[in-house]
């Protein structure tokens, strides 16, 4: 691993080297809410709009950083001991320095990727593609920025082999910055469109700005059907090597045909010399085309076709910054109140239309700063409206007021500011709707999304959609090549919201789904969920329901067979599917050894039924001191699953494999594995996954309470010689365990743990805050980033499935997307 020295660092930026401290520098921050590791850190404090990283340095070096880069040096800081500091004049053009020169000391091939639109998604599947040959350092979530790109190149290590960074800019003189930092060989170049058009006199101008990117690459990859691209590329870049594909410029490197269906287009690409059709397994406009890139890219680098072909076909999609807020009367709120532009309109729109909801309502701002006259901006607005057959379309502010002429639906209204659509009580009439919120910052759409929200208390469970994807992307690169993953969605899906989790893991192309009971099946039915969905605990009095709504049934003992198979006789059918439960050695639920027999002379005599699959459960897979018995349990259930395949004459799919068994047992994969907790951030093997679920609440209450005096039920709470609390409005109604409490388990307020003092409350629960500086209305965090939910669930001698899945239904759930 590279490490600098603080003297070193100062050279590097020029700055002066001020303190004692004699350690190496191996890792970077900038945000004190998201120190993972205080030994050989550098915390860079940077002004920003609305935060000071300078006001944190005393609370940071009390983590254990001693190594700092500062713009404003106060006199208090000499008192830290052992604390190095590093003054400079601007800490992000510092920062900016020290990673221009880490990535100097790597010969490595490095891509550049720039583009109104499509940056994030284009780097993700470029790293996911090459990542199978070479090991990728890539740009972490959307890290494009004058300080993401820096951190961002900063993770380049001895064992990177390919960079892949993404650029982003707003004005005018950005690029050549972010060029210095990183130094790219190749460059692509996604779109241009309508996104900060506000700081350029032209989109030619701006293209202009973002092709400063390419000024030292060798070659450089886009689209020409991209007028505007290809002609400034041209102009400035005739003495480099240009490789394009379009649709319609036959001058293009490659000709691209498309054709496309609800699930997949089919590209066929010619070349010099060249011809092969791809499957692209997507079918809107936006992934077909950032798929377009990454297979122009790779065709150029000598990427064989059949393995592109490959790597095209497993592409995974990337989550987009979108929240999804569960609304009143049933609705589901997509809030994208970021920012409104054309181009940005068009990916929501599509993601709109991916909801499974029939009804489809959109609110929309004027689009402010777009570099076009009314009249043409909002007939394009009008066209794109109109071929994503909404049910309902909302137009707020002036400009869409004047504009409505054009917008000629029979469900749609118009009003001058978000304070008079939200007077105007049309929003009482949404019923089982998914809501598309857009507008610009100053319409402050946050409050529609607040009235349109379903009410809760203000304790709330965030769930992370991206870290969501990331686990389940981590789970997927373990399989083995043709093998399926299902995603169990019991119990609320641990916690996190059954149907909003499903529908994402819909879209992500998961193969299965798992339920505990036929009415969450039904309810996913219901809401438009149309993936394969195993039921583990079906009941007798279901079975009509499950066939009724196309389930699929685990079938763990005889006389559950046959009242299936009454069942679908009933109702004449045949072949329907099951999954059969062998106990291997849990001894749960399941078909033992010495009852196979039985079992398959009755499945010898049916046509009722089909096996679809047959599994077992591991008993301990996590657990390294009972390998034996596991192996002992894969080796059962490939005695008797070989032996039902002898009578059935057919192979169904296996599945015996948890999260952990994902893991750790790469050989007993089989056709199919079932991931659970591991999606939601917890494994007992790897600790990169990420925390999915973070419950939140706030401060209701803070009082000072005097020496001697008790706190909470049972007088179980001692102030001792004086204590100051905060009340908290969450308790073991909300699923926090009473056995927290009285100093057992934590909570974070502004960056400190603190300790519970009293017993768990029904509603709210006490803290000890007097060490730190609080007030009402502060966020409390009780797990997530910074408070594992392994971490409580030792407190208390329990598993975090509990602490999960205790989470009561009347915490709101976020879902947000970065």
């Amino acid at each position: 691993m590279h490490t600098y020295t603080l003297d070193k660092i100062a050279e590097i930026t020029g700055g002066k080297r001020v303190g004692t401290t004699s350690s190496t520098v191996l890792h970077i921050a900038t945000d004190s809410r998201k120190i993972n590791q205080a030994n050989d850190t550098l915390f860079v404090a940077i002004k920003g709009g609305r935060h000071d990283g300078h006001a944190y340095i005393k609370e940071i070096y009390n983590s254990g950083i001693r190594n700092f880069i500062v713009s404003d040096f106060n006199e208090t800081y000499k008192k830290l001991d052992s604390a190095g500091f590093i003054i400079v004049n601007d800490s992000v053009e510092a920062l900016q320095k020290l990673a221009a020169y880490h990535r100097k000391q790597f010969s490595i091939p490095v891509v550049a990727i720039t583009g109104s639109n499509g940056k994030t998604i284009t780097k993700e599947w470029l790293s996911q593609c090459i990542a199978r040959q070479y090991q990728v350092c890539r740009s972490p979530k959307s890290y494009n920025s004058q300080l993401g790109v820096p951190l961002s190149v900063w993770l380049l290590n001895e064992n990177s082999e390919y960079g892949i960074f993404e650029a982003g800019i707003s004005m005018p003189g950005e690029m050549q910055r972010l060029e210095k930092i990183i130094q790219p060989d190749f460059g692509i170049i996604t779109n241009l469109g309508e996104a900060h058009q506000e700081n350029f006199k032209t989109l030619v101008e701006k293209a202009e700005e973002k092709i400063k990117l390419f000024v030292n690459c060798s070659t450089i990859y886009y689209c020409a059907d991209h007028e505007i691209i290809q002609k400034t590329i041209a102009k400035a870049f005739g003495n480099k090597k240009l490789v394009s594909w379009s649709a319609q410029n036959k001058e293009a490197t490659l000709q691209v045909t498309l054709k496309s269906n609800s699930n997949n287009t089919l590209a066929e690409i010619k070349g010099t010399n060249f011809q092969e059709i791809f499957v692209i397994p997507f079918s809107d406009k936006a992934s077909v085309e950032n798929a377009l890139q990454i297979i122009n890219f790779l065709l150029d680098q000598s990427f064989e076709p059949k393995l592109i072909k490959n790597l095209i076909t497993t592409l995974q999609p990337v989550a987009m910054r979108l929240e999804q807020v569960r609304g009143s009367n049933n609705c589901m709120i997509i809030n994208d109140t970021y920012n409104s532009d054309v181009n940005s309109l068009s990916i929501a729109l599509d993601f709109l239309k991916l909801q499974p909801q029939t009804n489809k309502t959109l609110i929309l701002s004027d689009i402010q700063q777009s570099g076009f006259q009314d009249k043409e901006l909002y007939h394009m607005v009008s066209s794109m409206i109109q071929q994503a057959n909404l049910f309902r379309f909302i137009g707020i502010g002036k400009a869409l007021t004047q504009s409505q002429a054009q917008f000629k639906f029979t469900n749609s209204r118009f009003f001058e500011s978000t304070q008079d659509f939200l007077e105007s009580g049309v929003s009482e009439n949404f019923r089982s709707e998914a809501i598309l919120v857009k507008g610009a910052r100053t319409f402050q759409f946050e409050k529609i999304v607040t009235v349109l929200a379903e009410k809760n208390h203000t304790t709330i469970l965030e769930i992370n959609l991206n870290y969501l994807i990331h686990n389940l992307n981590y789970f997927r690169s373990l399989l083995n090549p043709g093998t399926k993953i299902m995603v169990m969605v019991k119990a609320l899906a641990y916690g996190s919201g059954t149907y909003e989790i499903a529908n994402l893991l819909q879209h992500e192309k998961v193969d299965y789904l798992g339920v505990a009971f036929a009415d969450e099946g039904v309810q996913l039915r219901q809401s438009g969920i149309n993936l394969p969905i195993m039921v583990m605990s079906p009941a007798r009095e279901d079975f009509g329901r499950i066939i009724e709504y196309e389930l699929e049934p685990e079938i763990y003992s005889l006389s559950v067979l046959k009242s299936f198979i009454a069942a679908a006789n009933s109702m004449q059918i045949s072949k329907y599917p099951i999954h059969l439960k062998i106990d291997s050695g849990m001894h749960r639920l399941g078909f033992m050894e010495p009852e196979l027999d039985e079992l398959l002379k009755t499945l010898n005599t049916i046509d009722s039924i089909k096996i679809k699959a047959v599994f077992t459960h591991m008993a301990a897979s996590d657990d390294q001191n009972q390998d034996a018995f596991t192996q002992l349990q894969i080796d059962t259930f490939n005695r008797m699953y070989n032996k039902i395949v002898d009578t059935v004459g057919y192979k169904p799919m296996r599945h015996a494999m948890n999260s952990a068994g994902i893991e750790r047992f790469k050989e007993a994969h089989f056709e199919l594995v079932r991931l659970g907790i591991g999606l939601h951030g917890i494994s007992s093997v790897n600790a990169n996954l990420l925390p999915v679920s973070s419950l939140k609440t706030h401060i209701s209450q803070i009082k000072d309470i005097p020496a001697g005096d008790t706190i909470g039920y049972n007088r179980r709470g001692k102030a001792g010689e004086g204590m100051r609390i905060a009340i908290i409005p969450i308790g073991y109604a909300d699923g926090l365990n009473r056995k927290f409490g009285n100093g057992t388990g934590n909570v974070i307020i502004n960056n400190n743990k603190i300790p519970f003092v009293g017993d768990i409350c029904m509603d709210m629960c006490m803290v000890d805050v007097t060490n730190i500086n609080c007030n009402e209305g502060d966020e409390v965090l009780l797990f997530g980033e910074g408070i594992s939910i392994t971490e409580l669930a030792s407190q208390i001698g329990t598993i975090p499935y509990e602490i999960l899945t205790n989470v009561s239904s009347r915490v709101k759930r976020i879902y947000y997307k970065d």
